[in-house]
């Protein structure tokens, strides 16, 4: 339970983020539906889905290893109203994996911090080990959404990019795929493609803890 509430805050806030800076993008390049429907806020609320945000990272806190895991509601995006549609497209696909990089680099700042303030106000030594906890989980959880994001499979953010770069009759077929999407997901990692995410997921973990201890 601990653990639980030391890691969905974190994770809220990151596929939080996430979704928003789809929508401040979009908006950017032209397409204003997130701001309309008010998600363009860091507000959790109306981007918490019940299944995504609370019941699956639960499950998961109790299931063994304990990682957590989760996802908000996708912010509505019309990508007719961009003014370049194969570049507003993009853009918009890459800003939530480019915010949980960010985040993962944050978050190493944070982790940084939290030992310092541990060396100086021992007498607090619990609440400078639970932000460094988060801080860990943070880094860990960014960097996995951004991973997980930039995998080419329909609906998730890479299959846009994958699509602008296919002859367009082949792409058709490809979106289309998106239908099936969540079950192409599931089955890439029960086929075992976790493992395509592992050497990349942990040379990005270890670079952000260097970078903390670099900064103590």
């Amino acid at each position: 339970m601990e653990q639980l509430l030391i890691s969905l805050p974190v994770l809220i806030f990151s596929i939080v983020l996430h979704e928003v800076a789809h929508g401040w993008v979009a908006q950017r390049e032209g397409d204003n539906t997130a701001a309309m429907l008010g998600r363009l806020t860091l507000n959790p609320i109306p981007h918490i889905d019940p299944i995504g945000s609370i019941l699956v990272p639960a499950v998961l806190m109790l299931m063994p290893g304990g990682f957590v895991f989760g996802w908000a509601k996708p912010v509505p995006v019309n990508p007719r109203n961009f003014r370049h549609y194969k570049r507003g497209d993009i853009l918009v696909s890459l800003a939530g994996i480019a915010v949980n990089l960010m985040l993962a680099v944050a978050f190493a700042f944070v982790l940084a911090g939290a030992v310092w303030g541990a060396r100086f106000f021992p007498d607090i030594a619990n609440t400078w080990q639970a932000i460094m906890e988060m801080a860990r989980f943070g880094i860990l959880i960014n960097i996995v959404l951004a991973l997980f994001n930039l995998l080419p499979i329909p609906p998730l953010d890479g299959s846009h990019v994958m699509y602008h770069l296919l002859p367009p009759h082949i792409g058709m077929r490809y979106r289309e795929a998106g239908r099936y999407g969540m079950l192409l997901v599931f089955a890439f990692l029960f086929l075992g493609g976790t493992a395509i995410l592992v050497a990349p997921m942990n040379f990005l973990y270890e670079a952000a803890l260097s970078l903390a201890s670099l900064l103590v």
